[in-house]
């Protein structure tokens, strides 16, 4: 049996914490690891832990989940979901730009968090393609006419199949249904998706999608 997927949870509400902690802990390759109250004691359990997802809270005192995020992903490879109450929050989009592999609501059904916790372990979108086009949209809207053309120069360094696996993570598809649709295999569509992280220098799949958006190439 392959190793459990280490977690660490970042909210300021015991409750919370207790309540992710039950749910997580009933998952048989899930492990979580350890808990913190704020952004800044994250950084130290983080550092200490190193686990492969953290479910991380936005709004907490001294250190707020979205600079928490900035920091930990420019540290490590750690995978960050952001949690939050309400799925307009603005600060969901600062937390994407911070590096921030997606987001969840605090009151997702129980199997699909641990699901999106199994996604993001294995590099994939933990966005529904309904809410990646809603969250992308808020980001483009107000996309300066200089920020499109930056991201437009940086979406022409792809190659023409690197940018169809782009346009695809742009709508929120997962590794499977990319090959399925466009005819690859999923360890082909990983290598096209490092390529393509490494070309845009994005941290992960949802700062890609923003390019494309940025550029204003998003299909459908």
């Amino acid at each position: 049996m392959s190793e459990k997927t280490r977690v660490v949870l970042v909210d300021d509400d015991p409750l919370v914490r207790s309540g992710l902690s039950l749910i997580l802990g009933g998952a048989p390759d899930l492990d979580v690891v350890a808990s913190a109250g704020d952004g800044l004691e994250a950084l130290d359990v983080v550092a200490r832990e190193r686990p492969d997802v953290v479910l991380m809270d936005i709004r907490m005192p001294r250190l707020d989940g979205i600079e928490a995020t900035r920091r930990l992903v420019a540290a490590s490879a750690v995978r960050v979901i952001v949690l939050t109450t309400f799925d307009t929050d603005d600060m969901i989009v600062d937390a994407l730009r911070a590096g921030a592999a997606g987001f969840l609501l605090k009151d997702t059904p129980p199997d699909r968090l641990v699901a999106a916790v199994r996604a993001a372990a294995d590099g994939e979108p933990t966005l529904s393609p309904r809410v990646a086009a809603q969250l992308i949209a808020a980001v483009t809207e107000g996309s300066a006419p200089d920020g499109r053309r930056a991201a437009a120069a940086r979406l022409d360094t792809l190659t023409d199949r690197e940018r169809d696996v782009a346009l695809a993570v742009a709508r929120g598809l997962s590794n499977a249904d990319i090959a399925a649709e466009l005819y690859m295999s999923v360890p082909t569509v990983k290598t096209h998706v490092s390529r393509i992280l490494t070309k845009l220098d994005a941290a992960n799949r949802v700062q890609a999608a923003i390019v494309v958006h940025d550029a204003g190439r998003a299909a459908g």
